[in-house]
């Protein structure tokens, strides 16, 4: 799995809880986040590099735990390895919409996701009844990736970026990117019980799941250690470990 950094965890969690017996691998790409401000050719090209070094480590299958990268990269890398179990991630507009009562849905989001021609094709696909407002979070990743998911900052950022969504009258927000499952406590403390908070990480965990049994590739067990790489300063990675994956582990220099 890989990430723009170290979001994708929250999505590995749900992986290590559904398919415990699965060694899993997965690189932070933190060298180059957020990837939501860069250009698709850029997140294409870190697509494949990423893609063939967790590859070269004996993945068996492969999970693009962001959404951007999804958007610009995915379609690629499914062209370059046709056999390979591939799984990508997009915001939970379909269940959003399901969810709903007022039929004002809410999405949180980098900018890179919320401008691509896929998110609005989704939105054209299970969003027609319902009204979507969507809400850039600059600087937000940036926040987590520094394990500041409670601080004083972050409340303030996140509540500005919040408040024009329940003014409008939504009552289900989409989580559209892998990072911000882990401020939900903060997000839930700002925003009223009845507010839904939605994110795919485990919708993505049965995907996982069901590609792996479809190819007869389900591990029997034990597991081995979880693995983890950092293109950026892996000690910054490290430190923020035991937060969002949960404990301590060595994390890599990408080479």
């Amino acid at each position: 799995m890989f990430d723009s950094g170290v979001g994708g965890l929250s999505v590995l969690r749900e992986i290590r809880s559904l398919l415990p017996n699965e060694s899993l691998m997965y690189v932070a790409d933190s060298g180059h986040v957020p990837y939501g401000e860069k250009s698709p050719e850029f997140i294409r090209e870190r697509c494949r590099v990423l893609a063939a070094f967790l590859l070269s480590q004996g993945a068996k299958a492969l999970v693009l735990a962001c959404n951007t990268a999804t958007v610009a990269g995915v379609a690629e890398l499914r062209e370059l390895y046709p056999q390979l179990p591939l799984v990508g991630m997009e915001p939970a507009v379909k269940p959003a919409a399901a969810a709903t009562q007022s039929g004002v849905v809410g999405v949180l989001a980098t900018t890179g996701t919320l401008k691509s021609a896929k998110f609005a094709a989704l939105l054209d696909r299970f969003a027609s009844d319902v009204r979507v407002i969507t809400q850039p979070c600059p600087g937000l990743v940036e926040r987590i990736e520094a394990g500041e998911l409670d601080a004083a900052a972050t409340r303030e950022l996140l509540q500005g970026y919040v408040a024009p969504l329940l003014a409008e009258g939504c009552d289900t927000l989409i989580l559209g990117c892998t990072h911000y499952p882990f401020i939900k406590p903060l997000l839930r403390s700002l925003v009223p019980e009845s507010v839904s908070l939605i994110d795919t990480g485990a919708a993505v965990a049965r995907q996982v799941q069901r590609l792996l049994a479809e190819r007869d590739l389900l591990a029997t067990g034990p597991a081995q250690p979880a693995q983890f790489w950092s293109s950026g300063e892996p000690q910054a990675m490290q430190h923020v470990l035991p937060l969002l994956w949960g404990s301590a582990a060595r994390v890599c220099a990408l080479p």
